[in-house]
Formats: structure tokens, sequence, C-alpha cells
């Protein structure tokens, strides 16, 4: 399946494609922003994104994840996990009403926020972790230089206020509400 798409291939040539996956609820096209600026939607870049699926079950089952694997904790699990769990997040902000998720990368650097949400007059950003590794070097470089009044990292850790960052459990993403915004229950 995967052979079909060629390395390098150019939008034009999976545009439809995406828009119907997405059009028809199957996956969910999430940009890149060239700049942590609001409005988010102006600095949409609409080159590049990630395409997230429908649900993390169906995605691990379609990729040929095992409940053993899983379970088991093996090295193709070890590979995948970073990105069911960035699934899982994104899913779970979507099921309650999160409307314009985005995620930036710096051009010029290894910086990377995983999602970045719009609340009113403040740029909220979200590291996703799949494990209790606390360290969150890029969404502390990020903090830094733009003073954003609330950044999270979700994790397999337990809830937890930091001056910069509020750790928020993995367990209980749902606490992120939408449409409009976001409430921490």
């Amino acid at each position: 399946m995967y052979g079909l798409l060629r390395q390098g291939g150019r939008a034009k040539e999976y545009e439809t494609a995406i828009m119907w996956l997405c059009d028809c609820g199957l996956a969910r096209k999430v940009s890149r922003i060239s700049a942590p600026k609001l409005p988010l939607k102006a600095y949409e870049d609409l080159k590049a994104f990630k395409l997230y699926f429908l649900d993390v079950g169906l995605l691990s089952r379609l990729s040929g994840l095992t409940p053993m694997t899983l379970l088991a904790k093996n090295a193709l699990f070890s590979e995948f996990k970073g990105a069911l769990t960035e699934q899982y997040v994104q899913q779970e902000l979507t099921a309650n009403g999160v409307q314009n998720i985005y995620y930036y990368t710096n051009e010029r650097s290894t910086l990377e926020i995983d999602l970045i949400l719009g609340l009113d007059a403040s740029i909220i950003p979200i590291e996703v972790k799949a494990e209790e590794n606390l360290r969150a070097k890029s969404l502390k470089s990020f903090q830094e230089k733009y003073e954003c009044p609330l950044a999270i990292r979700t994790s397999m850790s337990d809830y937890r206020k930091e001056s910069w960052l509020t750790n928020l459990p993995l367990y209980a993403v749902s606490a992120l509400t939408g449409p409009d915004g976001i409430a921490l229950s």
C-alpha cells in the first residue's frame, strides 16, 4: 500500500485523496504554522501538514500492530508509540470540539511543538510524550521565546503544575475542551 506513495511526491498527486479522507471524516489534516502568532489561521502553511487517522485503535489495526505487540512492549511498538500517543491526543481534542489545531516547527532547528491551539488572545503549545519522560526541551525553548501564559505537556506522569508548564496525564486529555477555546476542568 505504501509503495503507491512516491517519495518526494507532489501534493497535487495526493490532494484529492487527502481531501476526500478529511471530508468523509476518516482523517484530519493539521497544518503547520510558519509563526506562532494570532490569529493562527493567518500563519497556516498549506504546504506542510500532518495527517491523523480517525481513531487510534483503527490506526493500530491498519498498521498491523497486534495487541501483543502493544502489551509486550517490543521494539516495533517503541518505534511507533510516539505517533500513536500524538494521534490519541489529537483525537481527544477533536472529540471535545477543539477546532483549530496546528503544529509548529522552526525551519532552522529541530524545535517542534506537537500541537498548538489558539485561545482568545493566547497561544497554547502542547508537547505530547508517550511515557514518563518529562524532558520538554522544545517546549521550554518555545515558552522562553514566545512567553505563552500556559504550556501543556501530556505524559504518563501525574498532574503537576510548574511555574511555566502544566503536566496533564494522558488519561485526562479530555479536560482540554473547545470549540472556541480551552477550559481546564
